[in-house]
């Protein structure tokens, strides 16, 4: 088996499907571990957009795994191959888990570029191919920790045919038998982990065999892939997820590519996922905003009443920004407020009253429109700074709630009605967001 380290111990399952435990042996030494329902640190090329690793380590809960993308790495392989010593020293990356996944979860990439032999990822120069032998050179120059097999992923459109999705799992199976029979003769891939990839698209009998068959291979964990936002909606992504893992192992973690939105998280945490790619707090910064969602599940009235009233004024911020798209990932959605608008230029609070971060103990909201406004790289610092704090402050809150069955009120937290627009509201029923219906 590749690797043979990696051990998901779970502490306790909740309501038949929501995990909490703890991922041990991580690493080539297997000293690192994660919580689980937990997230990934999303990196760009390992660093996280914005930030120095001294300015994120200034950060509290960071996840002990970094995800870097072949998209990212892929146009250059002939330097790190020449620099000889994997991508974590290449990348001054220091006491963490390195996960190579393929795509940037954050951009969508072109399709109609897949072959049966092929896949093609997408880095500032454009396009490159990718065989399963160029893809196994990259892993045996990165040397991460883990990575996720070679998969034909382009079937989340959901347009996408029958025959089409079925190709795709056939492909994904192929390209993952390929990727561990060269793993197991590779002495640079030694102790190396491998996740499967699960395909199928948005037809259950094709997830279900995904499933099934990806598990009879000798793989540390499950990617799930092709279920990202914008691509179904969450009460049939829910569905998938759960008779996906039906056919996968309990004793091992399965990672969801592709949905970072705080509302998805917590109803695939209850389909039974452990693990998240950390974009999310990426694109709200890009857009300019900032996380200001609550998840305090603490019995404090006075804490309670305060974060009412923030609730209030962040809903009044989203209403006046107009209808949100919750399909579409590079639109703001209702955890976040927009500094841009010109209503923040005389806004003399912190970003998220009792936020612990460096931007929200020094900084004003009318700051922060400043620098928005005169197009200083400092604002995306800040923003980032605050949004990869409460974001992983909101995982820690999960896990908080499933140790002491409060996941119900954490729940009704995420999804109080003021978080959400008058457009939002309308079908939001079991704590699901409305999304268009599926077609597929």
């Amino acid at each position: 088996m590749a690797g043979g380290r990696m051990q998901l111990e779970l502490s306790r399952v909740v309501q038949g499907r929501s995990r909490l435990g703890v991922l041990k042996g991580l690493g080539r030494t297997g000293q690192h571990s994660l919580e689980v329902p937990g997230c990934l640190l999303y990196t760009h090329f390992g660093t996280v957009p914005h930030l120095t690793q001294d300015t994120l380590h200034t950060l509290r809960n960071l996840p002990s795994v970094t995800q870097v993308t072949l998209s990212n790495i892929a146009e250059h392989q002939e330097v790190l191959e020449e620099f000889k010593d994997g991508f974590r020293k290449f990348a001054g990356l220091h006491d963490t888990v390195v996960y190579c996944s393929l795509h940037d979860p954050a951009t969508l990439c072109p399709t109609g570029y897949t072959t049966n032999k092929t896949v093609s990822v997408w880095g500032s120069g454009g396009r490159i191919e990718l065989t399963v032998a160029k893809f196994m050179a990259l892993q045996k120059t990165v040397q991460p920790d883990w990575y996720q097999s070679m998969a034909d992923g382009e079937t989340w459109q959901n347009s996408t045919s029958r025959k089409r999705v079925r190709k795709s799992v056939d492909r994904t199976l192929a390209h993952l038998d390929e990727c561990l029979l060269v793993h197991q003769k590779s002495q640079e891939l030694d102790g190396v982990e491998v996740f499967g990839v699960v395909e199928g698209g948005d037809i259950l009998e094709e997830r279900v065999r995904s499933a099934r068959e990806t598990a009879k291979r000798p793989v540390a964990g499950f990617c799930l892939d092709g279920l990202q936002t914008a691509s179904m909606d969450q009460r049939l992504r829910t569905q998938l997820i759960t008779a996906v893992n039906k056919e996968l192992p309990e004793d091992k973690p399965r990672l969801l590519q592709g949905v970072g939105r705080p509302d998805e998280v917590l109803a695939c945490v209850e389909a039974g996922v452990d693990l998240f790619e950390s974009f999310f707090p990426f694109q709200v910064t890009e857009r300019g905003c900032a996380l200001c969602f609550s998840f305090d599940i603490s019995p404090d009235p006075e804490r309670a009443v305060l974060e009412l009233s923030e609730e209030k004024d962040a809903a009044g911020d989203t209403k006046q920004n107009g209808d949100l798209n919750h399909d579409d990932q590079t639109q703001m959605t209702s955890f976040e407020i927009n500094l841009k608008d010109k209503r923040y230029q005389d806004d003399f609070r912190p970003l998220v009253e009792g936020c612990g971060c460096y931007c929200c103990k020094n900084h004003q909201r009318a700051y922060l429109h400043h620098l928005l406004v005169t197009n200083e790289l400092l604002a995306g610092v800040l923003l980032m700074i605050h949004n990869t704090s409460h974001y992983h402050g909101f995982f820690s809150a999960l896990r908080e709630a499933l140790a002491k069955d409060k996941l119900d009120l954490l729940k009704t937290r995420i999804f109080n009605p003021l978080n959400f627009t008058d457009a939002t509201k309308t079908g939001m029923k079991d704590g699901l967001c409305a999304s268009r219906p599926h077609t597929g």
